[in-house]
């Protein structure tokens, strides 16, 4: 161990518990299967049959050969239909798509949060300045194993034969392009991004290994813009991968405020979750969060009611609160979307004419099938914030004491 180091040690020891570990004690598998979320079951023909009053056409081998193939089942669509509720099992969840996926990066993710508690506890203990902080690596490869999730689903809809997903996912990136580009052009005494001191770091240091290699020509400004359009390039790309999992975090909050119609604290907590980005993006907005609470008017004079070194820790503190009533509210969203098998049921009763039993089974079907998609959708980015701010706060020297 006193070769290694025991960050390396615990690192090690936690990849191995995750690996021995998940066919047995799954955290991703036990959050949808713990018998709190319910799916709806889809009918049987017999059962459409007997609720379309009428018998259940049987067919022998000899008529399908002379017939060819048999015509499929409709019934009537205004039909008093009822699914019936099954509590998700673990049989269950083995058929669903991109289940695998999500049962690891969910246990990763559980692991690399225990990991960087060890490596906080640690260095608060000892004095570990010399040492490679091994929890902002678990935090940095959560990161990009997030990103390659959503890159994986985003991928799924470029491949799919309709172009409506592909048109939207380019929509929100040149969006996210544009967005990017004019984020870059506003100064740092407006968005407290730290974008100035960083490149001016990097240009200085790149101008010196420049000249020791011997580039006379060394262009500062002409670097500077293709960093710049690199950097807006890279949000252009997150911002397409984002484009379904904002969409469906719309569609499943309105579907959970109203299934909580009658739990107004539910409602209260889902709105605040809902919201909960806006909160993070006036964080770093230097006129209304640091200096309006550095300089608070108070009459003809200012008082700082919050310090700067405060002001960080209370910055990371809020975000960590966001993102934990984010996931404690996982179960409401996932409910919410797997009401929607039920609410398609009461819409189709409201339309006339028939539709075939096939279809009916198939929409309750794949309702189900993608639960751990959006799953995905609603857990990664989460992932995405928090794991960059537990990276921000191992690598850029804050403290979680708002007294500092």
């Amino acid at each position: 161990m006193a070769l290694m180091g025991i960050q390396l040690v615990v690192s090690l020891l936690a990849a191995s518990i995750m690996q021995r570990m998940a066919p047995h004690c799954s955290f991703a598998r036990w959050l949808l299967c713990n018998g709190s979320l319910f799916r709806f079951k889809h009918p049987s023909e017999g059962e459409l049959c007997a609720l379309a009053g009428k018998q259940m056409p049987k067919q022998n081998r000899r008529d399908r050969r002379q017939n060819g193939e048999s015509k499929p089942l409709t019934v009537p669509k205004d039909i008093d239909l009822h699914l019936e509720k099954a509590p998700v099992n673990t049989i269950d969840a083995l058929v669903l798509r991109f289940f695998l996926e999500y049962q690891w990066l969910v246990d990763f993710a559980v692991y690399a949060t225990g990991v960087f508690l060890f490596t906080e506890c640690y260095y608060s203990v000892v004095d570990a300045r010399k040492e490679v902080n091994i929890g902002a690596i678990w935090c940095v490869l959560t990161v990009l194993f997030s990103l390659k999730t959503l890159h994986t689903l985003m991928s799924h809809y470029f491949r799919s034969e309709e172009g409506g997903e592909r048109s939207v996912c380019l929509a929100f990136g040149f969006l996210s392009l544009l967005v990017a580009m004019l984020v870059l052009v506003v100064r740092e005494d407006y968005l407290e991004f730290g974008l100035e001191s960083g490149f001016s770091s990097l240009f200085d240091n790149l101008e010196i290994f420049a000249k020791q290699q011997g580039y006379a020509d060394w262009s500062i400004p002409v670097t500077k813009l293709t960093v710049k359009l690199g950097l807006a390039a890279v949000c252009a790309y997150i911002g397409s991968l984002l484009a379904f999992p904002g969409l469906r975090l719309a569609q499943t909050h309105l579907d959970a405020v109203q299934m909580n119609s009658d739990r107004p604290l539910i409602q209260i907590l889902l709105h605040m979750s809902f919201l909960s980005p806006v909160v993070v993006l006036i964080l770093w907005v230097k006129p209304i969060a640091r200096d309006f609470l550095a300089n608070a008017p108070m009459g003809k004079t200012s008082i700082t009611i919050v310090s700067s070194a405060a002001f960080d820790s209370m910055r990371l503190w809020i975000i960590v609160a966001m993102c934990a009533l984010r996931l404690a509210l996982t179960r409401y969203h996932m409910q919410a979307y797997l009401n929607l098998a039920q609410k398609w049921v009461e819409q189709m009763k409201k339309e006339a004419g028939r539709i075939a039993a096939i279809d009916i089974q198939r929409k309750v079907t794949r309702i189900f099938c993608y639960l751990t998609v959006i799953t995905l959708q609603y857990l990664v980015p989460i992932f995405l914030i928090l794991f960059s701010t537990l990276a921000l706060k191992a690598l850029g020297d804050f403290s979680w004491q708002t007294g500092c």
